[in-house]
């Protein structure tokens, strides 16, 4: 090979890097394709929060507009939501919020929810991890937007704020309603 040829070789491997940085610099973090957007719930079975509420199930849900968000008191970006899902609850009386719960912080969780409002008409316990695992949950928060046909129409990761509520899910809240 030319010996002027193989000097650019590393400018060419430079500028091809240097642009698949660029386009991931562009990206969303909080933006993940989920498998799951345009599918149905995952058909489920879990304990309350509350041990005297019982079990709830995917059936006792269909037929609403849900948002669902797995939370846990130990996360702080839960607690910088919080209060948002707290007005939301107040305001949107056509949604049902289901607050999913990790096994590990039950005990915190009431307590938390004691303490600073419970804005969930559900508190679903994730016991065995299969309910996250179902719905390809990375961590928490992370909330989904399911419509009253069970079919799921968008997952957050990350806290949700007003603007986020505003620009995102308000345009999905008007079409299905």
């Amino acid at each position: 090979m030319n010996r002027r040829l193989k000097l650019f070789i590393p400018v060419v491997i430079f500028l091809l890097m240097s642009g698949f940085l660029l386009f991931g610099l562009t990206r969303d973090p909080n933006v993940v394709p989920s498998a799951l957007v345009d599918r149905p719930l995952p058909i489920f079975t879990q304990p309350s929060l509350y041990p005297e509420q019982g079990e709830y199930s995917t059936e006792d849900f269909i037929g609403n507009i849900l948002l669902i968000n797995i939370w846990g008191s130990w996360c702080p970006p839960c607690h910088l939501e919080h209060p948002l899902f707290l007005e939301l609850s107040e305001s949107e009386q056509d949604i049902t919020f289901v607050g999913i719960s990790y096994e590990y912080s039950m005990e915190e969780d009431r307590l938390f929810l004691e303490e600073r409002g419970n804005p969930f008409d559900y508190n679903v316990v994730d016991f065995d991890s299969s309910l996250r695992i179902d719905l390809g949950v990375t961590g928490a928060p992370e909330t989904f937007l399911v419509d009253q046909n069970g079919m799921i129409l968008h997952r957050h990761i990350g806290a949700i704020d007003s603007s986020i509520w505003n620009d995102t899910f308000v345009p999905l809240l008007e079409q299905i309603r």
